[in-house]
């Protein structure tokens, strides 16, 4: 029941009026009454005016506490819009910390690796990705087909991980001079390495250990078919 309807209903009943009764005097419907007193319909000013002469009672202020009540109620509306708009956010961001929990965007670079050319998502697995911390790990897109032969070919996809240590039999992306380049390293003792490439014909390089910095690790290779 609205405050318009509770009010015009107490007036009535004050003056031990039925619904009948009234509606009768007003030359309404008796389902009409019922309508406005339970709140289910609206009455215009001139109704209350009517209203207001037949129970002998100033209901102005209803009116007004009819206006008044809209407005609360336009407010109530807004504010359970507002609830609801956070309500949802809050389960959008509890999904969002959830996926970020389990999924990780690793980068893809080029051999500067300076700026990301794109973007993968990465499962995580014990807070980590392939078994290396979550933020060593990269792609990188193969350049060259200097390593053809080792079946990694321009266009490729190389998963690796970051790493400055020098491993025998490692295929890496190397610093060597003003160039990066991808090799098989092998060590021939403490200071000496061997570089390997493969471009259909097989190339070494000779290399002291302080001539090279390791980059990255390739860990897998995607081909492109």
């Amino acid at each position: 029941m609205s405050r318009v309807g509770s009010k015009i209903k107490e007036a009535r009943l004050s003056l031990k009026m039925t619904e009948k009764q009234l509606a009768k005097k007003l030359g309404v419907s008796e389902s009409f009454i019922k309508e406005v007193e339970s709140g289910r319909k609206v009455v215009s000013e001139s109704v209350m005016d009517k209203i207001s002469k037949v129970l002998g009672k100033d209901l102005n202020d209803i009116t007004m506490s009819f206006e008044a009540q809209v407005f609360e109620e336009t407010l109530n509306e807004k504010e359970n819009k507002k609830e609801n708009k956070k309500t949802v956010e809050a389960v959008n961001d509890l999904w969002n910390d959830a996926f970020s929990s389990v999924l990780k965007t690793v980068p893809i670079y080029g051999y500067d690796m300076n700026k990301a050319l794109g973007l993968r998502q990465m499962p995580i697995i014990n807070n980590k990705i392939e078994g290396y911390s979550k933020d060593k790990v990269m792609f990188l897109q193969i350049e060259e087909d200097d390593m053809i032969g080792f079946r990694i070919s321009k266009g490729d996809m190389a998963f690796g991980h970051i790493t400055h240590e020098v491993e025998n039999n490692a295929i890496c992306l190397i610093e060597h001079g003003d160039k990066r380049y991808i090799r098989q390293i092998k060590r021939l003792d403490s200071s000496k390495l061997l570089l390997i490439s493969n471009s259909n014909t097989l190339r070494t390089e000779t290399v002291g250990v302080k001539d090279i910095k390791v980059l990255v690790r390739l860990d897998r290779v995607e081909i492109k078919l």
